[in-house]
């Protein structure tokens, strides 16, 4: 997220997998990197976090990743403050092309397929793990029963507008009404 390192790597070599089958992984960090995820995420605490699935290649040198993030997260509640715990668990996809062609001007639309990347040379899962958390995350996590109130806001001395009182054109369709009645008398 910001401008820490990432908390977690977990690298593979795609020269050192199998060619022609499946690669499992299931990776659990322990709780002091779930702390410093947490910290680096921004959110309050990570009590879970799992990251399972399988890389398979794909053709020839093409490789797919299908895994699933399974997480409860912890953040302050947008409205009160208060510990919201919340669990994820998102299916994630991702596929490495070795031709993928890279864009030629300096912008490009963005593909519709985003879960599709240039091939490199070592594939990081804790990176995609750190990413599926983070798209994951709620953006305002509330907590039961917490609601925004009415904000107030004016000079000192004075009445703050309500939603009650009348709105300053109010009166306008009436009058341009009357107008309208007169010009047709005349």
């Amino acid at each position: 997220m910001p401008d820490l390192p990432p908390p977690f790597s977990h690298p593979l070599r795609l020269s050192d997998l199998a060619q022609r089958k499946p690669t499992r992984f299931a990776l659990a960090p322990d709780a002091e990197t779930r702390r410093r995820i947490a910290e680096w995420a921004g959110i309050e605490a990570l009590p879970r976090l799992r990251f399972a699935g399988a890389l398979s290649p794909r053709g020839r040198r093409d490789w797919q990743l299908e895994a699933e993030l399974d997480a409860v997260v912890v953040q302050a509640c947008v409205v009160t403050l208060a510990p919201v715990s919340t669990k994820i668990a998102e299916p994630v996809a991702r596929r490495w092309l070795a031709d993928l062609p890279a864009p030629v001007a300096d912008e490009a639309e963005i593909p519709e397929d985003v879960s599709t990347e240039a091939l490199p040379e070592v594939i990081d899962l804790g990176a995609v793990m750190l990413e599926a958390l983070e798209l994951a995350l709620p953006l305002y996590p509330r907590a039961p029963g917490a609601e925004f109130g009415a904000a107030e806001v004016t000079e000192a001395g004075l009445a703050p507008m309500r939603n009650e009182a009348p709105r300053p054109f109010a009166g306008l369709a009436a009058m341009l009404k009357g107008k309208a009645g007169d010009s047709d008398q005349e």
